[in-house]
Protein backbone atom coordinates (compact mmCIF):
# COMPACT_ATOMS: atom_id res chain seq x y z
CA UNK A 1 0.00 0.00 0.00
CA UNK A 2 2.67 2.08 0.69
CA UNK A 3 4.54 1.36 -2.47
CA UNK A 4 1.24 2.41 -4.09
CA UNK A 5 1.28 5.71 -2.41
CA UNK A 6 4.67 6.60 -3.71
CA UNK A 7 4.01 6.17 -7.08
CA UNK A 8 1.45 8.53 -6.81
CA UNK A 9 4.22 10.89 -5.28
CA UNK A 10 6.17 10.31 -8.05
CA UNK A 11 3.77 10.69 -10.85
CA UNK A 12 2.38 13.77 -9.20
CA UNK A 13 6.02 15.25 -9.31
CA UNK A 14 5.94 14.27 -12.79
CA UNK A 15 3.31 15.95 -13.56
CA UNK A 16 1.26 13.02 -14.59
CA UNK A 17 -2.46 14.55 -14.16
CA UNK A 18 -4.74 11.25 -15.46
CA UNK A 19 -2.05 8.64 -13.99
CA UNK A 20 -2.61 10.99 -10.48
CA UNK A 21 -6.29 10.66 -10.76
CA UNK A 22 -6.03 7.15 -11.49
CA UNK A 23 -3.99 5.58 -8.80
CA UNK A 24 -5.92 7.79 -6.53
CA UNK A 25 -8.61 6.12 -7.16
CA UNK A 26 -6.74 2.72 -6.98
CA UNK A 27 -5.51 3.64 -3.97
CA UNK A 28 -8.88 3.96 -2.21
CA UNK A 29 -10.14 0.73 -3.70
CA UNK A 30 -7.44 -1.18 -2.60
CA UNK A 31 -8.48 0.23 1.28
CA UNK A 32 -5.95 3.15 2.02
CA UNK A 33 -7.99 5.93 3.84
CA UNK A 34 -8.58 9.58 2.15
CA UNK A 35 -6.36 11.09 4.69
CA UNK A 36 -3.27 8.84 3.55
CA UNK A 37 -4.16 9.06 0.10
CA UNK A 38 -3.79 12.61 0.75
CA UNK A 39 -0.89 13.22 3.06
CA UNK A 40 1.22 10.42 1.75
CA UNK A 41 0.76 10.72 -1.59
CA UNK A 42 -0.90 13.81 -2.76
CA UNK A 43 0.75 16.24 -0.30
CA UNK A 44 4.28 14.15 -0.16
CA UNK A 45 4.49 14.78 -3.41
CA UNK A 46 3.54 18.26 -3.53
CA UNK A 47 6.28 19.05 -0.81
CA UNK A 48 8.74 17.98 -3.16
CA UNK A 49 8.15 19.92 -5.94
CA UNK A 50 7.53 22.65 -3.76
CA UNK A 51 11.41 22.31 -2.37
CA UNK A 52 12.92 21.64 -6.14
CA UNK A 53 11.17 24.73 -6.81
CA UNK A 54 12.68 27.08 -3.97
CA UNK A 55 15.99 25.58 -4.83
CA UNK A 56 15.18 26.33 -8.87
CA UNK A 57 15.10 22.91 -9.90
CA UNK A 58 11.98 22.89 -11.06
CA UNK A 59 10.28 26.09 -13.45
CA UNK A 60 6.26 27.31 -13.45
CA UNK A 61 5.51 25.33 -15.95
CA UNK A 62 6.46 22.20 -14.47
CA UNK A 63 5.15 23.23 -10.86
CA UNK A 64 2.07 23.99 -12.46
CA UNK A 65 1.81 20.85 -14.59
CA UNK A 66 2.25 19.29 -10.69
CA UNK A 67 -0.51 21.11 -9.32
CA UNK A 68 -3.24 20.02 -11.89
CA UNK A 69 -2.43 16.40 -10.84
CA UNK A 70 -2.61 17.14 -7.13
CA UNK A 71 -6.04 18.57 -8.21
CA UNK A 72 -6.94 15.46 -10.12
CA UNK A 73 -6.34 13.32 -7.02
CA UNK A 74 -8.22 15.36 -4.81
CA UNK A 75 -11.33 15.14 -7.22
CA UNK A 76 -10.90 11.81 -6.69
CA UNK A 77 -10.98 12.13 -2.78
CA UNK A 78 -13.39 15.17 -2.59
CA UNK A 79 -16.57 12.25 -2.46
CA UNK A 80 -15.15 10.66 0.28
CA UNK A 81 -13.43 13.46 2.11
CA UNK A 82 -15.12 15.93 5.28
CA UNK A 83 -14.28 19.71 4.80
CA UNK A 84 -12.45 19.30 8.11
CA UNK A 85 -9.91 16.94 6.83
CA UNK A 86 -9.42 18.62 3.88
CA UNK A 87 -8.59 22.04 5.31
CA UNK A 88 -6.72 20.47 8.48
CA UNK A 89 -3.54 22.98 8.38
CA UNK A 90 -6.39 26.27 8.18
CA UNK A 91 -7.59 28.90 5.79
CA UNK A 92 -5.90 31.06 3.57
CA UNK A 93 -7.69 33.81 1.93
CA UNK A 94 -5.70 35.03 -1.11
CA UNK A 95 -5.85 37.97 -3.61
CA UNK A 96 -3.86 40.23 -5.83
CA UNK A 97 -4.88 43.87 -4.84
CA UNK A 98 -6.74 46.82 -6.90
CA UNK A 99 -5.81 47.62 -10.00
CA UNK A 100 -3.74 44.65 -10.34
CA UNK A 101 -4.34 42.23 -13.18
CA UNK A 102 -1.95 39.45 -12.75
CA UNK A 103 -2.94 36.46 -11.38
CA UNK A 104 0.01 33.81 -12.11
CA UNK A 105 2.27 33.84 -9.23
CA UNK A 106 -1.26 34.07 -7.15
CA UNK A 107 -2.19 30.93 -8.21
CA UNK A 108 0.59 29.05 -8.16
CA UNK A 109 0.95 30.58 -3.96
CA UNK A 110 -2.89 29.23 -4.00
CA UNK A 111 -2.18 25.65 -5.39
CA UNK A 112 1.19 25.19 -3.45
CA UNK A 113 -0.91 26.29 -0.53
CA UNK A 114 -3.55 23.58 -0.96
CA UNK A 115 -0.67 20.85 -1.58
CA UNK A 116 0.32 21.69 2.12
CA UNK A 117 -3.32 21.08 3.33
CA UNK A 118 -4.58 24.35 3.40
CA UNK A 119 -8.14 25.60 2.44
CA UNK A 120 -7.90 27.84 -0.04
CA UNK A 121 -11.06 31.61 -1.05
CA UNK A 122 -8.79 32.35 -3.93
CA UNK A 123 -10.59 35.68 -4.26
CA UNK A 124 -8.93 36.53 -7.74
CA UNK A 125 -7.49 39.56 -9.34
CA UNK A 126 -8.58 43.33 -8.54
CA UNK A 127 -9.81 43.10 -5.08
CA UNK A 128 -10.76 46.38 -3.49
CA UNK A 129 -9.72 46.32 0.63
CA UNK A 130 -13.83 46.28 1.44
CA UNK A 131 -14.09 42.82 -0.94
CA UNK A 132 -11.23 41.32 0.98
CA UNK A 133 -12.42 42.63 4.52
CA UNK A 134 -15.81 40.94 3.18
CA UNK A 135 -14.08 37.27 2.64
CA UNK A 136 -11.86 37.49 5.46
CA UNK A 137 -14.83 38.03 7.60
CA UNK A 138 -17.25 35.68 5.85
CA UNK A 139 -14.21 32.94 6.06
CA UNK A 140 -12.35 33.64 9.02
CA UNK A 141 -9.01 32.65 7.77
CA UNK A 142 -6.17 32.48 10.05
CA UNK A 143 -3.83 33.68 6.68
CA UNK A 144 -4.38 36.34 4.53
CA UNK A 145 -2.15 36.67 1.18
CA UNK A 146 -1.63 39.68 -0.86
CA UNK A 147 -0.48 40.02 -4.23
CA UNK A 148 0.81 42.81 -6.34
CA UNK A 149 3.09 42.70 -9.26
CA UNK A 150 3.00 46.52 -9.97
CA UNK A 151 4.75 49.14 -8.09
CA UNK A 152 1.32 51.22 -8.71
CA UNK A 153 -0.84 48.96 -6.87
CA UNK A 154 1.62 48.41 -3.74
CA UNK A 155 0.01 51.02 -2.38
CA UNK A 156 -3.27 48.94 -1.71
CA UNK A 157 -1.63 46.65 0.79
CA UNK A 158 -1.30 49.03 3.43
CA UNK A 159 -5.18 49.84 2.74
CA UNK A 160 -5.90 46.47 3.64
CA UNK A 161 -4.32 46.52 6.34
CA UNK A 162 -5.46 49.77 7.79
CA UNK A 163 -8.94 48.11 6.72
CA UNK A 164 -8.50 45.44 9.06
CA UNK A 165 -7.46 47.90 12.00
CA UNK A 166 -10.61 49.74 11.33
CA UNK A 167 -12.50 46.96 11.25
CA UNK A 168 -11.23 45.42 14.69
CA UNK A 169 -10.24 42.11 12.92
CA UNK A 170 -6.20 42.53 12.44
CA UNK A 171 -5.31 40.19 15.49
CA UNK A 172 -7.32 38.08 14.36
CA UNK A 173 -5.64 37.32 10.70
CA UNK A 174 -1.86 37.04 9.78
CA UNK A 175 -1.12 38.89 6.49
CA UNK A 176 2.17 37.44 3.75
CA UNK A 177 2.51 39.64 1.04
CA UNK A 178 4.24 39.41 -2.34
CA UNK A 179 4.52 40.06 -5.81
CA UNK A 180 7.80 41.04 -7.81
CA UNK A 181 8.10 44.69 -6.72
CA UNK A 182 7.53 43.44 -3.07
CA UNK A 183 10.47 43.13 -0.23
CA UNK A 184 10.87 42.58 3.13
CA UNK A 185 11.36 46.36 3.81
CA UNK A 186 8.21 47.44 2.36
CA UNK A 187 6.95 44.51 4.11
CA UNK A 188 8.12 45.83 7.41
CA UNK A 189 7.03 49.45 6.68
CA UNK A 190 3.18 48.90 6.09
CA UNK A 191 3.15 46.11 9.32
CA UNK A 192 2.33 43.25 6.90
CA UNK A 193 3.15 39.96 9.36
CA UNK A 194 5.47 37.99 6.47
CA UNK A 195 7.04 38.63 3.16
CA UNK A 196 7.26 35.60 0.84
CA UNK A 197 9.96 36.09 -2.53
CA UNK A 198 8.35 33.02 -4.27
CA UNK A 199 5.42 30.46 -3.69
CA UNK A 200 7.52 27.73 -2.50
CA UNK A 201 8.52 30.11 0.41
CA UNK A 202 4.98 32.19 1.08
CA UNK A 203 3.85 28.28 1.79
CA UNK A 204 6.42 27.92 4.13
CA UNK A 205 5.90 31.36 5.82
CA UNK A 206 2.14 30.30 6.29
CA UNK A 207 2.95 27.03 7.93
CA UNK A 208 5.26 29.20 10.15
CA UNK A 209 2.98 31.62 11.02
CA UNK A 210 -0.22 29.07 11.71
CA UNK A 211 2.61 27.71 14.62
CA UNK A 212 3.02 30.58 15.97
CA UNK A 213 -0.40 31.49 16.40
Amino acid sequence: MADALEKMAQALIAGQIEEVGKLAQEALDDGSTPDDVMNKGLFAGMEVVSKRFKEQDMFIPEVLRSAKAMHAGLDVLKPVLTESSRSGAGTVVIATVEGDLHDIGKNLAAMMLEGAGFNVINLGIDQKAKQIIEAVKEYKPKILGLSALLTTTMPKMPEVIEALKSEGIRDQVKVIIGGAPVTQEFAEEIGADAYAANAALGTEKAQALMKSA
